[in-house]
């Protein structure tokens, strides 16, 4: 059965950690690392400060991803030094570095000829989320529907800011509105399953795209392009779930109030 063998294939992370946190600087810190509530330490069992981007890679760890691809700017040093450090207990990750891009889509498309046969785990190391077994659900969808692409959906708590998502009574996608003034729609996506198909549609997406244009190019744009080149999309809604983007100084400040 096709999920049968997608269920076989290498559960792969991957992370976009290549932002300038323009929004939320001066940091002492990359975003990605900055403390937000804590972990406990595997060598002393002691309360330790926990960093954003370690509360994605457990999840993409309690979903069976074997190793997480993280994608930075040059300069961004102080993330592979923090975990690798002692006590960081983590999934095996492998670090990118590369200049400036012009968006996320560009960004991961460079881990592309490390993950051309994977399944891919993607999130935003800068949005945290609950549960922490939301890729797990997310496999399920995807074994079940066998679906190139599975949307994790969640309930916009500012819609100008995130890509809204018209859907039909069955929860399809008809449309993605990338950050709009007004809108009634209520769910935007913050994570995604994908598989090969979607890795390779994406890598020839951008090789086509006019790399001068002076639109950004957001992920997705690319999966409305994919939706009508007839790909299939799936969604699975976290009606309790919940999430908080630390890319502003209002969020980050709630998160390390209130994050645990």
């Amino acid at each position: 059965m096709p999920s049968g063998m997608e269920s076989k294939r290498e559960v792969v992370g991957l992370v976009p950690a290549a932002g300038a946190a323009e929004r939320v600087s001066p940091l002492p810190c990359s975003k990605e690392i900055f403390p937000i509530g804590f972990h406990i330490d595997r060598n002393t069992c002691a309360r330790r400060p926990k960093a954003a981007a370690h509360y994605l890679l457990e999840n993409m760890q309690n979903a069976g991803a074997e190793k997480a691809f993280i994608v930075i700017r040059k300069g961004k040093w102080d993330i592979p030094a923090y975990f690798s450090g002692e006590g960081i207990d983590c999934i095996p990750l492998a670090f990118i570095p590369l200049n400036a891009t012009t968006s996320v889509p560009f960004t991961i498309d460079q881990a592309f000829p490390f993950l051309k046969t994977s399944m891919i785990l993607f999130g935003f190391p800068d949005i945290l989320s609950t549960p922490n077994t939301s890729f797990g659900d997310l496999i399920g969808v995807q074994q079940t529907s066998d679906a190139d692409i599975v949307l994790g959906l969640y309930k916009a708590d500012r819609p100008e800011k995130m890509d809204m998502l018209e859907m039909d009574a069955d929860n399809r996608i008809r449309k993605i509105h990338i950050k709009p003034s007004e809108t009634l729609l209520r769910y935007t996506w913050i994570m995604a399953v994908w598989t090969p198909r979607f890795s390779l549609f994406l890598h020839h997406f951008l090789k086509q795209s006019s790399i001068t244009s002076h639109k950004e190019l957001y992920l997705g744009d690319v999966i409305q392009a994919a939706i009508e080149d007839d790909l299939s999309v799936d969604t699975h809604i976290f009606h309790t779930g919940k999430y908080i983007d630390i890319g502003t100084p209002e969020d980050l400040q709630k998160a390390v109030g209130t994050w645990r």
